[in-house]
């Protein structure tokens, strides 16, 4: 019998050693929906992607990936666990509108890796896109952020694919290579610079296909009839964009095959998706007005793959909900690290569930809806927030309206059902999302009671003023509407900072806001069983 125990522990001793000796790199596309792939479903005018499509016979592919719909917010997600009302990066870090920066006090992937087994080398190679350039010392947030390297573009969007500046550790140079190109030759010398005993974290992630819309260098593509000149691109956008998919997919075959000259392959997994959905520029959709930056589908729902030996049963494809959240637990626990919680502090909970019980066909299912959200530092009508389960979806404006959705029989987000009547299970569906909503943002609900009633616009019943405002937020409720209402003002963690009853509508109540941190907050507006909510900005 001890004999029977030994070999047991043998065994388990050497499967834990073997899972620690595996690999993981995480492959990022920059802005890519999965209808340019012809292994998803309802994919439109696709691209060939030997290298990628190899993945699947090795893997599991995810039918339901949510991320956010722009890329610092999504990457942040990915790196923490957590949503972004609790990173506070909602946005697009230097770009239109603006986001904060990611904090590097953050509990990251490479940090929790550190922790778990010190001997783990972790590098992130190509975009980071978390923090402004200036101050310099932001150049070392991801060495900040518990990585042992970082290589490659600072910004989100590079000027030029073939002349561009990257930081090596903080270190600037300018490169003439091709980006995606230049970002394998790094990944692939740092693989090569790692003892053969060491498990390697690569997070790697292409510019690619991002605008600049451009033509790749011949031989990384098969679109030899495209000129690229401007107009040809103005023309036929959607051409160089395969082009640069294409070109992206033969540098990731490069990668394969150096690990395979390394004898790294069969022992790494790979997690491969896309950041957020495809611009309107590129994409394949009639309503070009729920692209990249909107929380309707096609703005969120993304490919992920994930391959390799750690995966049971190969070759399947997954119904799950997933967030981009959950690839933090997912990374974490391939290194064997399964009780990572116990390093999360109270005060910065995680959002995030492992999908190992899929990766390990133990369960189709780690999670009941998936959250998506933008919010920007200049607020504008495309912020809010969407929740779905497995059928439904619902759309929360921050300016105040509501839509709703059955996915089932229409994905595309074309009928509103909440204009028109709902049945049991719509209603059913609804209450379940807005309250599951609730709980998860406000603490609070801020939906509409009697679903299906007419819609109306927060402009139409609320007045509130200037905003952004630095020192007095106007407040008043429109007459012809309601009776006396309460007032909350709510951080983004959920936390009620200000509350004031039994205000009279037509009356202008005046709250001084200079005691409260720079920052986004809610203005939560309740009467008679109704509820609404608008996004301040203290600036």
């Amino acid at each position: 019998m001890y004999k029977k125990i030994f070999f047991l522990f043998l065994v388990y001793a050497f499967s834990i050693n073997t899972q620690a000796q595996r690999n993981t790199i995480l492959i990022i596309a920059d802005d890519l929906s999965p209808d340019y792939f012809g292994f998803y479903e309802n994919s439109v005018d696709t691209v060939d992607v030997p290298n990628i499509r190899s993945l699947l016979a090795k893997g599991v592919r995810f039918k339901n990936l949510m991320s956010n719909p722009v890329c610092s917010s999504t990457r942040t997600t990915i790196l923490t666990g957590r949503y972004s009302f609790r990173t506070g990066v909602g946005g697009i870090v230097g770009g239109i509108g603006g986001s904060n920066q990611i904090d590097t006090s953050e509990i990251s992937i490479p940090k929790l890796l550190k922790i778990y087994n010190p001997t783990i080398v972790k590098a992130n190679i190509g975009k980071w896109h978390l923090k402004q350039a200036v101050p310099a010392i932001n150049l070392v947030s991801p060495l900040a952020l518990g990585y042992n390297w970082c290589e490659g573009p600072f910004i989100g969007q590079l000027p030029s694919f073939t002349n561009w500046t990257k930081y090596t550790n903080g270190v600037a140079s300018t490169i003439t290579t091709y980006a995606t190109t230049e970002n394998v030759n790094n990944a692939v010398a740092w693989l090569k610079a790692q003892s053969s005993g060491n498990p390697c974290f690569l997070w790697l992630a292409f510019n690619a296909p991002h605008e600049p819309l451009h033509l790749p260098p011949a031989g990384l593509h098969t679109y030899t009839k495209l000129s690229g000149t401007a107009a040809d691109i103005n023309a036929q956008p959607k051409q160089y964009f395969k082009a640069m998919i294409q070109a992206m997919d033969h540098e990731i075959g490069r990668l394969f095959d150096s690990l395979r000259m390394m004898n790294k392959f069969d022992s790494t997994d790979f997690i491969f998706i896309g950041d957020n959905g495809n611009t309107a520029r590129t994409a394949q959709i009639s309503d070009l007005t729920k692209a990249k930056g909107t929380v309707y589908e096609y703005g969120v729902h993304v490919p992920l793959i994930i391959a390799g030996p750690s995966v049971v049963n190969q070759g399947r494809v997954s119904n799950a909900l997933v967030n981009t959240t959950d690839l933090f637990a997912t990374i974490v626990e391939n290194f064997g690290f399964t009780n990572w919680q116990k390093q999360i502090p109270p005060n910065k909970p995680v959002d995030s569930r492992s999908l190992q019980p899929i990766i390990k066909n133990i369960s189709d299912s780690v999670r009941p809806w998936v959250f998506s959200e933008i919010f920007k530092l200049t607020t504008d009508s495309a912020d809010g927030k969407g929740m779905r389960n497995r059928n439904y979806k619902l759309i929360k404006f921050d300016y105040g309206s509501e839509e709703f959705y059955n996915l089932i029989l229409d994905p595309l987000e074309s009928n509103n059902l909440l204009k028109g009547n709902l049945n049991a299970a719509d209603i059913s569906n609804y209450n379940y999302l807005c309250g599951e909503m609730t709980n998860l943002v406000l603490g609070t609900s801020f939906c509409k009671n009697g679903v299906g009633i007419q819609q109306l616009d927060v402009n139409d019943i609320i007045e509130i003023y200037p905003n952004p405002t630095s020192a007095t937020l106007n407040i008043k409720l429109k007459d012809n509407f309601f009776g006396n209402f309460t007032v909350k003002l709510i951080d983004n963690l959920g936390k009620v900072i200000y509350e004031q009853q039994n205000l009279l509508p037509s009356n202008t109540y005046s709250l001084n806001i200079t005691k409260f941190p720079k920052g986004i907050y809610f203005a939560l507006f309740e009467t008679e069983g109704v509820r609404w909510t608008k996004k301040i900005i203290l600036d």
